[in-house]
């Protein structure tokens, strides 16, 4: 799911910066648990991010990338403004 993702912003070809997502969990899942429509639930995403052995990788990527959409690193785009916010 995540090369999906990489590939669609074209960042693809950074296999340093992206090799996480090969231990990714998500990339054994549905993605569309990841991209909720507007109001729907985040939960199977997130239960999925609990277990994920490179859940801070994920997260990290995704603040410093200010992704807007998704859950990364068991984050949703509204929770992870608000940590930005708050100085992390």
């Amino acid at each position: 799911m995540w090369q999906a993702v990489a590939g669609a912003y074209g960042i693809d070809g950074d296999e340093g910066e992206l090799a996480w997502q090969t231990d990714a969990l998500c990339a054994q899942t549905d993605p569309e648990a990841f991209f909720p429509e507007k109001g729907g639930s985040t939960r199977d995403a997130k239960r999925v991010c609990e277990a994920c052995p490179v859940k801070s990788e994920c997260l990290d990527y995704a603040m410093a990338h200010d992704e807007k959409f998704g859950i990364w690193g068991g984050l949703s785009e509204r929770e992870r403004r608000r940590l930005r916010r708050a100085g992390r």
